[in-house]
C-alpha cells in the first residue's frame, strides 16, 4: 500500500484534470450515478478512497453529511480544500478508526481494488454501518478486456509515465461471483452486483465517443464488456 500511497502523493495536484475534461465528467459521472443509485437520501456517509472529495461533494449536494478517508495526505489535502464543511482523515481501509454502528452509508469508488485485504474490509465496513445502512462500490471487472491492463500499467510505470492509476500495483479484478460472496459472508443482504462503464477515461477520445454511445446495449446486452462492477448491499436491521 505503500507504493500506492506514494503514486497518489505525488499525481495529486493533477488528479482532477483527470475529470475537468469532457470524458472525465461523462466517465466519473456515469459511476457516481451508479453509485448513488444504491444509497439512500440523509444521513451520515463514508467514503473509502475518498482522493479529492469529487464523490463526496455530489453527495453534499443533496444536504447530507460524509467523511472521507484516504491513503494519500496529498489527496485529503485536496479534499478539505474542495468540501471544507466536511470531515477528511488519512488513513487506510484495512484499519477504519471508527465505532461500530456510526455511518448509514459506506462507499468507495476506484479505490477497492488495490486493498490487501478484502474479506476483512467488508466485514469491518458491517461493522461500522448502522443497521440498515448501506454499501455501495464500485471497483474494477474482471474480463478479456481488463486482462491485458495490469501488463500496459507495468509497461508505462517502466517508462516512468506520471499518469494517474498508471503502475504495478497489483491490483485485483473482480467477477460478479466473487463480490457477491464477499458481501454475502460479510452479513450484507438485498445485494446487488452489476457491471457499468464501456466507455473508459483512458481511451482515445474518437473511441471514447463511440464506446459512450454502445454503452447503454452494453450495460443492457453484453455487461460482460463493461469495465467496472458495481456492487450494493445493505446491513439488516
Amino acid at each position: 500500500m505503500k507504493k500506492v500511497q506514494q503514486h497518489y502523493d505525488e499525481v495529486a495536484a493533477i488528479y482532477d484534470q483527470r475529470y475537468d475534461r469532457e470524458k472525465g465528467r461523462q466517465y466519473y459521472g456515469h459511476i457516481s450515478r451508479q453509485v448513488m443509485a444504491g444509497l439512500t437520501q440523509g444521513g451520515l456517509l463514508l467514503d473509502i478512497g475518498c482522493g479529492t472529495g469529487l464523490f463526496i461533494e455530489r453527495y453534499l449536494g443533496s444536504g447530507n453529511e460524509a467523511v472521507g478517508i484516504d491513503i494519500s495526505r496529498g489527496m485529503i489535502a485536496r479534499a478539505r480544500t474542495r468540501c471544507p464543511e466536511s470531515e477528511f482523515l488519512v488513513g487506510t481501509a484495512e484499519l477504519l478508526p471508527f465505532q461500530a454502528n456510526t455511518f448509514d452509508a459506506v462507499v468507495s469508488l476506484l479505490a477497492f481494488s488495490y486493498l490487501q485485504h478484502p474479506e476483512a474490509v467488508i466485514k469491518d465496513v458491517y461493522r461500522i454501518l448502522r443497521p440498515g445502512g448501506k454499501l455501495a462500490l464500485c471497483t474494477l471487472g474482471k474480463n478479456v478486456l481488463t486482462s491485458v491492463v495490469p501488463a500496459l500499467y507495468w509497461l508505462g510505470e517502466k517508462m516512468e509515465l506520471r499518469k494517474i492509476g498508471v503502475g504495478d500495483f497489483d491490483e485485483r479484478y473482480y467477477t460478479e461471483e466473487e463480490m457477491h460472496h464477499l458481501l454475502s459472508s460479510a452479513g450484507f443482504t438485498e445485494l446487488s452486483v452489476k457491471r457499468c462503464s464501456f466507455a473508459h477515461v483512458s481511451l482515445a477520445k474518437p473511441i471514447f465517443h463511440i464506446a459512450k454511445k454502445m454503452e447503454p446495449f452494453v450495460e443492457e446486452r453484453m455487461p460482460y464488456l463493461a469495465y467496472n462492477l458495481c456492487a450494493n448491499g445493505i446491513k439488516p436491521e
